[in-house]
């Protein structure tokens, strides 16, 4: 994943991306408002096979640009190119955003055998891949927090999908638990496959993470290979590589910033309003697909 220089003027959404491969997502000078206020703003990146982590304080943007990515964020500007098929089409995506809205009266085997029929995956399998094979029979308002969490990874892996979106998928679980949940991330990055993660935890981002992208106030402070970063900015940790690039912080301060009801983070917060929904070929965990 790397940060790239925005195309001139506004690219026409249905037509593809300079650099888009079918292995690469593009982020092309993407900018979504929400009532005026850009909770990105002129954002360029490409993603790259690999385990990408998605870093920043709050209402820094990192929700949009996973629900950008997603599909379920449309642009203000600019556009999204996801991976492409050999035949031009688009192919799926599997997104498990911060809620986990899987219904209950269903086991933890049925909630996935639904979702697999719709992208040709396995439920057991799926199960097997994030530890929740002994839960299959349990429904899914019995399962812990933790184990949800793993149930919407694995619902968003169905299908072998070769992009997908993990919005805070270690939130709120004990520490065990978010270990596991990014360990099982990063074990199912497999040749051609590109996980985006967005977290908190500068610990799992090192232990775990290819390449970063920080986001400051809906603008990108610094983006790329997580190792070649930290020797840059000379740290040996994600946490430092974020106080090193936060000083430059002011960089991205706008008048805006000092109204809390004009700010990113107060925008961010308005983010299920409407035009919000995309139409990629998306599934999302507890919703059919699209």
């Amino acid at each position: 994943m790397t940060e790239r220089s925005p195309a001139e003027g506004t690219p026409d959404s249905e037509s593809p991306v300079e650099g888009a491969k079918p292995d690469r997502v593009v982020v092309d000078d993407f900018t979504r408002t929400y009532g005026g206020v850009p909770v990105l703003n002129s954002v360029s990146l490409v993603f790259e096979p690999g385990l990408t982590a998605v870093i920043g304080p709050n209402g820094s943007g990192k929700s949009t640009l996973l629900g950008a990515l997603a599909g379920t964020v449309l642009p203000t500007t600019g556009q999204v190119q996801p991976p492409i098929a050999e035949d031009g089409g688009r192919k799926s995506i599997g997104y498990l955003p911060q809620q986990v809205p899987f219904r209950e009266g269903f086991t933890a085997r049925e909630t996935l055998a639904f979702y697999a029929r719709l992208v040709d995956g396995d439920p057991d399998a799926a199960l097997a891949s994030v530890g929740l094979s002994d839960a299959a029979d349990k429904p899914v308002e019995d399962l812990s927090g933790g184990m949800q969490r793993l149930l919407g990874i694995a619902q968003a892996m169905l299908g072998d999908p070769p992009l997908v979106v993990l919005d805070e998928p270690a939130s709120g679980l004990d520490p065990g638990m978010r270990e596991r949940a990014f360990r099982t991330a990063a074990t199912n990055v497999t040749d051609g496959k590109t996980v985006v993660v967005s977290t908190h935890n500068l610990d799992l981002v090192d232990a775990h993470a290819d390449r970063v992208v920080m986001l400051v106030r809906g603008r990108v402070a610094v983006a790329g290979d997580l190792d070649a970063l930290r020797d840059e900015y000379d740290v040996d940790t994600t946490a430092a590589l974020y106080e090193a690039a936060g000083r430059d912080i002011t960089l991205f301060r706008t008048d805006d910033d000092a109204d809390p009801a004009r700010s990113g983070a107060a925008a961010e917060d308005e983010r299920n309003g409407p035009g919000d929904d995309g139409d990629r070929d998306v599934h999302v965990t507890g919703v059919s697909e699209r």
